[in-house]
């Protein structure tokens, strides 16, 4: 009796989480139930993360991406994702409102977590993008944009950087913001065949 661990979805939680997304409350508990027989300790690992995130790539190394995911959603630093934070994340890349996917994408881009962005993460970020599409479709894309090195340099020119500058979240918001050509450059999107 004192060391049954309670399985359902404490009622200040779901409310918060109601509030934060589009999801319904069955969504949600069905979610939960779902997660907490994946995860019986309440908690999802980095490693696990990736596994999960890897079913949506088959033919693809989505790996060093995942963990660049996790870090951003990962807000308390724990080296795990319980479940707001999870379905938050879940929210926030399939349906969340463009400013709160912007700061999002803002944090994912901020590798080193200092509050700005420098060219280099740009790279690191590309680069784990590049690694998730799959070697028959990269003589897709454009030829000023088939390389990670490339598509750095078009996002970074599109700020009106130097090497050495830095993008603060406001400048990284505002310059993506209602701009689809390079929103299409800083996530993956299969190339169109």
């Amino acid at each position: 009796m004192g060391n049954t661990k309670s399985t359902a979805l404490s009622r200040e939680i779901l409310e918060d989480i109601k509030l934060n997304t589009k999801f319904s409350e069955d969504e949600l508990t069905e979610w939960y139930s779902s997660f907490m027989r994946d995860c019986p300790d309440g908690r999802i690992s980095r490693e696990r993360f990736e596994k999960i995130y890897a079913r949506f790539f088959p033919n693809a190394d989505p790996k060093v991406y995942a963990q660049h995911v996790f870090r951003s959603f990962d807000k308390n630093s724990d080296g795990t994702l319980d479940f707001k934070e999870y379905i938050i994340a879940l929210h926030l890349t399939s349906s969340g409102k463009t400013q709160l996917k912007l700061e999002w994408a803002f944090s994912l881009y901020d590798v080193d977590g200092n509050g700005t962005i420098n060219k280099s993460e740009i790279l690191e970020i590309v680069k784990a993008i590049f690694k998730m599409i799959p070697p028959e479709e990269v003589h897709l894309l454009k030829d000023d944009e088939n390389t990670p090195e490339k598509r750095a340099d078009k996002i970074w020119k599109h700020f009106g950087k130097t090497d050495k500058d830095k993008l603060t979240e406001g400048e990284f918001v505002q310059g993506l913001k209602d701009k689809d050509e390079i929103m299409r450059l800083i996530q993956y999107e299969p190339p169109k065949k």
